[in-house]
């Protein structure tokens, strides 16, 4: 349910798989260490094919695969588990939002959707939907954000894999706060609702107070400009974008 093999190639899926675990080392302000992967897939998706995706970002992002099991089964999946390194009791959590905190994203929303939906419909494609699709093909752990994040004094983080209509309510639960949203920022060729509820965008959302000019970290560091989105509320009912409420939007996981 997380790849499209319709649209999407098994290194596609190798390599997303193994992305989604990174950004959530990223998430933490972590430096990757190594993985551990085991993947199964039915004989028309090939193995080596979804390993070579695996191995290519596990070296694009210096964090080599030191283990794991590789078997055939009934439908393709890949399960990826990272170790990080973080100084001792430094590791950003999604619990240590403040009220007052201003909340920030890594950059603009709705591309890896957007990117999904042109894979799904081929017609009359343009430069502006082959960088949508890489998008989705090919996204990336923001690392070097969640580390500068955490020095720069983060309160709090997670990765936007679900969505950030479902992501900053996970924020804001874990933390016990409410949030008041002023803005989305959408990346050009997606839609609203594409960057508030598409998900796979692994940027990373952020909690950090006035005074930890984390805007001007990040720009000193070279990196993309942070976006600040809103401020963390006291009130934990208050939850808006633009004074209406704003409900979980996005991915939701079953639960069994």
């Amino acid at each position: 349910m997380h790849a499209d093999l319709t649209v999407l190639s098994a290194q596609d899926l190798g390599w997303r798989a193994t992305v989604a675990t990174l950004s959530d080392l990223a998430a933490m302000g972590a430096a990757p260490w190594c993985l551990v992967v085991s993947a199964s897939a039915p004989k028309e998706v090939s193995i080596d094919e979804l390993m070579e995706g695996v191995i290519e970002a596990a070296k694009s992002f210096a964090c080599p695969v030191v283990g794991g099991d590789v078997t055939s089964s009934a439908t393709a999946a890949v399960v990826v588990a990272g170790l990080g390194l973080v100084p001792h009791g430094a590791a950003l959590l999604r619990g240590g939002a403040k009220p007052g905190d201003l909340l920030y994203v890594t950059g603009p929303l709705g591309g890896a959707a957007a990117g999904l939906r042109h894979l799904r419909d081929v017609k009359s494609p343009s430069d502006e939907a082959a960088r949508l699709v890489l998008r989705h093909r090919r996204p990336m752990p923001r690392l070097e954000a969640g580390r500068l994040a955490r020095e720069a004094g983060a309160t709090a983080a997670i990765d936007l894999s679900d969505g950030l209509g479902r992501d900053l309510h996970r924020l804001a639960d874990a933390s016990e706060v409410g949030f008041s949203l002023g803005v989305v920022p959408i990346m050009p060729g997606a839609s609203r609702d594409e960057a508030l509820g598409g998900g796979e965008d692994f940027e990373l959302l952020l909690a950090g107070p006035r005074g930890a000019e984390l805007p001007q970290v990040f720009a000193d560091a070279g990196l993309s400009e942070l976006v600040a989105i809103g401020v963390v509320e006291d009130d934990v009912t208050i939850r808006t974008l633009q004074g209406t409420h704003l409900g979980p939007l996005g991915y939701q996981h079953e639960v069994t």
